[in-house]
């Protein structure tokens, strides 16, 4: 439950502009990766400070923690739905997955005999009827 903590005052950091806090929450070599639309990078752009924290507003919907990584879904209407996979290695954000437009399934490939199981997927309530692209990420 503390990465989904520190997930949590991420964001609460980010709605207030406290960009000083949201820096110690980051390693310094953070890796980022992000699907969707290029001009949809809005969390690259906050956290950048290419943009304000006013400029997209990120209301997360739900958070999930699952092992070392915490899954933030949002949505705002029909034009924007989003997901952020955030990893966390001793208490420090050290890796970022950001997902605009697209379902995403996450599956856990540890080896348990010889099955996969579906650990987290998409739930976007006013987007059901869109078709948008699909991903899976495996951890």
């Amino acid at each position: 439950m503390q990465n989904n903590a520190i997930v949590e005052a991420l964001y609460k950091a980010l709605a207030q502009g406290h960009t000083e806090a949201v820096a110690k929450l980051l390693a310094s070599d953070l890796e980022w990766w992000f699907h969707g639309p290029p001009q949809s990078q809005h969390m690259m752009r906050v956290l950048t400070g290419e943009a304000s924290h006013t400029d997209f507003r990120f209301e997360p919907r739900s958070i999930t923690e699952v092992g070392d990584c915490v899954i933030v879904e949002g949505w705002e209407g029909a034009k924007a739905y989003w997901v952020h996979v955030w990893t966390l290695k001793e208490g420090l954000i050290t890796h970022f997955r950001e997902y605009f437009n697209t379902w995403l399934t996450v599956r856990d490939l540890k080896p348990q005999g010889w099955e996969n199981f579906t650990v987290w997927q998409s739930m976007p309530r006013d987007l059901f009827h869109r078709s948008l692209p699909s991903i899976l990420l495996a951890i």
